[in-house]
């Protein structure tokens, strides 16, 4: 069980807060009636109120409902395709080269892998409605923490100055949100606390999302606490400037204009807060990542626990997804021998990254191989394909997570090694406020952390070679659909992997994909959304 789990165990107190959300959840979709308050001014009386408030803006982050894992307060879909962690991986890592599910059965999974989704895929829908559902809980603290409502409780000058803080928190959560529907959907329901409650919400398109993001994060800043010195899964300054960074290192994506340079100063920020490499690479992904040296490197983690936070998210999948249908290396692991019985195994391009000798002893290849074939070609015969383990519920110091099955892992959202890929990729597009010899030795920090004995020369340092090198150190980790997308290998055919397009070789894909639908059922239920293209 984790030692500092202290804004997660106050989640757990907030079932009125789910309770309402769960209540009015009338839609298959977050609509403006899931913005509205039900708490009573009863629940104001002590004024720890506010921070159990705000935790439950952040535990929309692991948790998918009150009564156990397989709950869910999204009504019509359940925990499995609700959770935002899980979500997440699957829309930007499942989509793209690097692994395949075996279960096609489970909801949506096949049309995600196979590239086929349509506007009525449930994992899709699943995003598109926990996105909004942080953006509800973040208008419904911002409503309650006003000086007016502050002043008719009486709330004392200490709280009242920390929730300061905790508004700039809210706030922040409220604009990651947005990001990510920025970079999936290309458009959202757009609803601050201003909104008046059951108002019909505009939808907003890629371009004003992306204004109303960069200046949501840019007037909070001062009101966040410094980089590393917030509590264990709470937002700071240094996550706000990564999630700029990312907005700026995909702004010509996003608005069709080029910030690199933009992305450069956030990057700074972060490099210059005090963040480090942990000596380990695998240290970011064991059940003591809130504990062990990676806390140095982890920006902000997606918080699971095996006991108190126990859900259906990205490491819970990643972990037990891990044990191969032969090797039964569950144990090793932290879960049941079994796992989930061969459920991941790897395609083969992103296998192929790891060619070469110099890549034996480095850290990040923890691909199996074994007696399978590289080849998958029926997804369905978990023979087929090779398995890795990256993410463990084995602690660093021996021992395992409290559960065998929901691990304590959590999954590090954003981690400094991607800052150190940011610049030299920023520097590669033209960035004027960076130099060569930082690039190089960022990028070769991350080689010798991982014990590969090949550094690289400014020769070797191309885009080509940033795209490879982000697969090879952040794989699994939600971001790869992303970069793809970026470096314009995603849709087309300039770039095919095993199963795109639902070829067996991969085939072309139609560029309207490098957008998400936007889900039928939110159609239905906010009218001012339109379809996206192709679709």
């Amino acid at each position: 069980m984790k030692t500092n789990l202290t804004t997660y165990k106050v989640m757990m107190l907030v079932t009125i807060f789910f309770v309402s959300f769960t209540s009015c959840t009338k839609d298959l979709d977050i609509t403006p009636q899931d913005d509205q308050t039900l708490l009573g001014e009863d629940f104001f009386a002590n004024e720890t109120s506010y921070k159990e408030l705000l935790a439950g803006v952040y535990a929309n982050l692991s948790l998918t409902g009150i009564n156990g894992p397989e709950s869910s307060n999204i009504i019509g879909l359940d925990a499995g395709t609700s959770q935002f962690g899980r979500t997440l991986l699957y829309l930007q890592t499942l989509a793209a080269d690097q692994i395949i599910w075996s279960y096609e059965n489970d909801g949506g999974v096949a049309g995600i892998q196979r590239n086929n989704w349509t506007d009525q895929n449930p994992l899709i829908l699943g995003m598109f409605s926990r996105a909004h559902a942080t953006v509800a809980f973040a208008n419904n603290f911002l409503r309650e923490t006003t000086s007016e409502k502050l002043d008719s409780r009486n709330v004392s000058s200490d709280v009242r100055a920390d929730i300061v803080t905790y508004r700039a928190e809210a706030r922040l959560l409220r604009a990651m949100s947005y990001y990510y529907l920025i970079d999936l959907f290309g458009q959202a329901n757009f609803v601050t606390e201003e909104d008046q409650v059951n108002s019909i919400p505009k939808a907003a398109n890629r371009a004003e999302l992306f204004t109303y993001v960069e200046a949501e994060l840019k007037a909070i800043e001062a009101d966040l606490l410094d980089a590393k010195t917030n509590e264990h899964g709470r937002a700071d300054k240094a996550v706000a400037a990564m999630i700029l960074a990312k907005l700026y290192l995909n702004a010509e994506v996003y608005i069709g204009e080029a910030k690199y340079d933009e992305c450069v100063v956030e990057l700074n920020k972060i490099i210059n807060a005090g963040y480090s490499l942990a000596p380990d690479y695998l240290l970011n992904f064991t059940a003591d990542n809130d504990t062990n040296a990676a806390t140095n490197e982890i920006i902000f983690p997606l918080v699971s626990d095996g006991t108190i936070v126990q859900n259906y998210g990205p490491t819970t999948v990643l972990v037990n997804g891990s044990v191969g249908s032969l090797e039964a290396n569950g144990a090793p692991l932290g879960v049941g021998a079994g796992g989930w019985g061969g459920a991941i195994r790897l395609r083969k391009q992103f296998v192929q990254l790891f060619d070469g000798g110099v890549f034996l002893q480095d850290t990040r290849n923890n691909i199996i191989s074994g007696s399978r074939s590289i080849d998958i070609l029926d997804i369905s015969n978990k023979d087929q394909g090779y398995v890795i383990e990256k993410f463990s519920n084995a602690k660093s110091t021996g021992g395992f997570g409290s559960d065998q099955t929901f691990v304590d892992t959590d999954f590090p959202l954003f981690r400094f090694a991607d800052v150190y890929l940011m610049y030299a990729e920023a520097h590669l597009r033209g960035a004027t406020n960076t130099s060569e010899v930082n690039a190089l030795t960022y990028i070769n920090n991350l080689r010798i952390r991982a014990n590969n004995p090949e550094t690289i020369t400014s020769a070797e340092l191309n885009l080509d070679f940033i795209l490879d090198e982000r697969a090879r150190e952040l794989h699994l980790e939600a971001h790869r659909r992303q970069d793809l997308i970026r470096f314009g290998k995603f849709t087309g055919g300039s770039y095919n992997w095993t199963w795109k397009g639902n070829g067996t070789n991969g085939i072309s894909l139609p560029s309207h994909l490098d957008l998400y639908p936007i889900p039928s059922a939110s159609l239905a239920t906010s009218p001012n959304l339109q379809q996206n293209l192709g679709y």
